[in-house]
């Protein structure tokens, strides 16, 4: 699939096909896609806390999403959460922010590795749901996540059951200003 092709197709995905299979594999291509992507000073502080088996996915889909979210993980062969070490992303080697964003360029840092995380899915024919509505710390007690790590979202993995239409989006001339 092209670049364009994936970028124009991918959907947040909230239905997903029962019977579809994801492989370890296949989530390990994910993250090493999403890896490639740019990190301040090459800091890779991006995290990644893979769930795949389907009562695992049951609990952490209950226990840690609002119930709007758990629904939308139905069907899904996995649940990725997402983290970044704080206090490097951004920060000099002795700790001090860099600019006025501090310990949030790590987010952004994570979001450029999650694009790719996505669009690579969507290539591989695979769909996701990006969900920012979690219980950050219930992620991190039933994951083992440090406290050093800052929780930011869940990624479900599977196969849409369905082909949604693209949702509207503003135009480049909308949105630009150029200089």
């Amino acid at each position: 699939m092209e670049l364009v092709q994936a970028i124009q197709t991918r959907r947040s995905i909230r239905a997903y096909q029962n019977n579809a299979i994801v492989t370890e594999d296949q989530i390990k291509e994910l993250i090493a896609s999403a890896v490639q992507a740019p990190s301040w000073k090459n800091s890779q502080t991006g995290r990644y806390y893979v769930v795949m088996t389907p009562d695992k996915i049951k609990e952490i889909a209950t226990e840690c999403l609002p119930e709007f979210n758990a629904n939308n993980c139905t069907n899904a062969k996995a649940l990725i959460v997402t983290a970044f070490e704080t206090k490097r992303s951004g920060f000099t080697r002795e700790g001090v922010a860099e600019n006025e964003l501090g310990d949030e360029w790590g987010a952004y840092d994570l979001g450029l590795q999650n694009e790719n995380l996505v669009l690579r899915a969507r290539d591989m024919s695979l769909d996701t749901l990006i969900m920012g509505i979690r219980d950050g710390q219930k992620l991190r007690d039933k994951l083992s996540i440090p406290e050093s790590q800052r929780v930011v979202s869940v990624i479900s993995v599977g196969v849409r059951a369905s082909d949604p239409e693209a949702p509207k989006r503003k135009a480049v001339d909308d949105i630009t200003r150029f200089f």
